[in-house]
């Protein structure tokens, strides 16, 4: 979900704007996403490595979230949504921890859209993570590894959507993405909307997927 602090600076507003703006636009996406009848949903919303951002974004970022536990979770559980997190969130507030562990338990028997969302979340340690569990069962396999990742109740990755023009993965989902098709727009997550995750589901759709055989 990139570009929330360029579409605020191209509006000459703080970068806080910007990521409220973001936060609708979760809203949207993970409402059209259940429309859609589309099994999950992974946001990228914080990332292991946005620590060194200023420490005012970081309170910004991490009161949004409170606000959008305290807000969202009854449409979640009206609309049958399952909330999931991915990523180290224990290393978060104590507060913000109970929230999110809260959340997850009374959403936890839903049945229809899994949401998952990536806190204090960083691929490359997901990864190495899940071999060090791995190892302490048995032999390393990938099949060993991949039961250990954070995504490990997920279903397969079949779409990585990347917002803002940049193109890389930015150390999301890397094993996941293995044979994940990917699509990349210059649309500013801000102004994604439903009909570009339309058109980027269309796209996938039509694409033929091997995964390596002929």
């Amino acid at each position: 979900m990139d570009g929330n602090g360029r579409w605020a600076k191209k509006r000459m507003m703080p970068r806080a704007f910007g990521h409220k703006r973001g936060v609708d636009t979760v809203r949207e996406i993970a409402r059209a996403a259940r429309d859609m009848g589309l099994e999950a949903l992974t946001l990228y919303a914080f990332s292991s490595e946005n620590w060194k951002r200023p420490a005012d974004e970081i309170s910004d970022l991490m009161g949004m979230l409170r606000t959008f536990i305290r807000n969202d979770l009854d449409e979640f559980v009206a609309n049958n949504v399952r909330l999931r997190i991915i990523g180290d969130y224990q290393a978060l507030a104590p507060d913000i921890v109970e929230m999110i562990e809260a959340a997850m338990a009374r959403t936890a028997a839903n049945t229809g859209t899994t949401v998952a969302i990536a806190l204090n979340y960083g691929s490359q340690q997901e990864i190495a993570r899940a071999a060090a569990r791995a190892a302490e069962k048995g032999p390393i396999t990938p099949e060993a590894i991949e039961a250990e990742l954070d995504t490990a109740c997920l279903p397969p990755l079949d779409l990585l959507i990347r917002t803002s023009g940049e193109i890389r993965l930015s150390n999301f989902l890397l094993w996941q993405a293995a044979y994940a098709e990917m699509w990349f727009t210059d649309v500013l997550w801000p102004d994604f909307t439903a009909a570009h995750l339309a058109e980027a589901l269309a796209q996938f759709t039509s694409r033929e997927r091997r995964f390596g055989g002929r």
